[in-house]
């Protein structure tokens, strides 16, 4: 039985006698498919997620958790570890992103609740070994995917030892700029296609890779978003909002200069990542629409470099690096 057919029999055994049509909703960056299931009386998602690839196990015990707080995260139906699909509730069809695309406007009160919601996140206790550290070999792990995907596959280029250092020392002050903020529960993959328009408040999607790590970490996510970008004084402001409520929660006093730095430095490291995994879909996957985000991706990165004295060599490698590419590869 081949995938569509073990698909197609798990939903006739749910619904028995309940007429349905299933229809693709979304793919993602990982083999998980998602097909909105339409029934006379209300729609569902399935997510395909098989076996030998994915595990549903994460995504269900960080949904009981966020659920468990207050996070809006789509309502459990049915659960099939063993086959790999999962029944959930149905947020729509509404992103974050298709939305601010066609209106730019709304970003105050989309983000606003947006954070509100991260702050909720954040306010996850007693989550004891639930989630995994976002610890020193994660951080270095996926800047590494920066090295192999981007600079190997992609650019084809060797780096020399000299070359290497200075990589290293970026990798070394982004890491360690992590490590020294507040730790809280991490979504670690907040942007504008995982936020879903429906009337309870953003619906929050793709959770299952959440980690106990840096504080600043979802809000550049969302902030300093590989899919669409703001002005300055947009993120400023975002971020101010952000930092009031954080430090009014959690009775801190962080003053906006080290949280603006920790924010920045944030974003670089998964910019980083993020441009090594939009290479790897390409040349491991097959998803080449990745390499689209690239350059807005790269942007954000060089523009932090260039900001930051202590990656100013940094930021003149990966300029160098660009140079030697081929006029249609220049653009990425």
């Amino acid at each position: 039985m081949n995938r569509k057919e073990q698909r197609q029999s798990w939903l006739v055994n749910y619904f028995q006698d309940t007429k349905f049509q299933a229809k693709p909703a979304s793919a993602d960056a990982s083999f998980r498919s998602y097909y909105r299931i339409t029934t006379p009386r209300k729609t569902y998602v399935l997510m395909d997620a098989p076996p030998q690839h994915e595990d549903c196990r994460p995504f269900v015990a960080v949904s009981k958790l966020l659920s468990a707080n207050g996070v809006n995260v789509p309502e459990l139906y049915a659960i099939d570890f063993e086959q790999g699909f999962l029944l959930l509730e149905d947020f729509g069809d509404q992103l974050y992103l298709s939305a601010l695309e066609t209106n730019k406007d709304l970003h105050q009160t989309l983000y606003t609740q947006a954070i509100d919601s991260i702050l909720s996140i954040q306010t996850i206790k007693d989550i004891k070994n639930q989630l995994p550290l976002y610890d020193q070999t994660l951080l270095m792990n996926e800047m590494q995917l920066f090295t192999d995907w981007f600079i190997g596959k992609h650019l084809g280029a060797v780096l020399s030892s000299s070359e290497q250092t200075i990589l290293n020392q970026a990798f070394t002050l982004l890491k360690q700029s992590a490590l020294d903020q507040p730790q809280v529960v991490v979504h670690r993959d907040y942007h504008s296609r995982n936020l879903m328009i429906v009337d309870t408040g953003p619906g929050v999607i793709d959770f299952q890779d959440a980690v106990f790590g840096p504080f600043t970490y979802d809000l550049a996510s969302l902030l300093k978003d590989c899919y669409i970008s703001w002005p300055t004084e947009v993120v400023q402001t975002h971020c101010q909002y952000f930092l009031d409520n954080y430090n009014e929660e959690f009775k801190n006093e962080i003053r906006m200069s080290q949280f603006m730095r920790w924010f920045e430095l944030m974003a670089a490291q998964r910019h980083l990542k993020a441009i090594g995994i939009f290479c790897r879909l390409n040349y491991r996957d097959g998803k080449a629409g990745y390499l689209n985000d690239i350059p807005r991706t790269m942007k954000y990165l060089l523009a932090t470099a260039k900001k930051h004295p202590e990656l100013e060599a940094f930021s003149h490698l990966i300029q160098n690096l660009q140079t030697v590419l081929s006029p249609a590869k220049s653009q990425l």
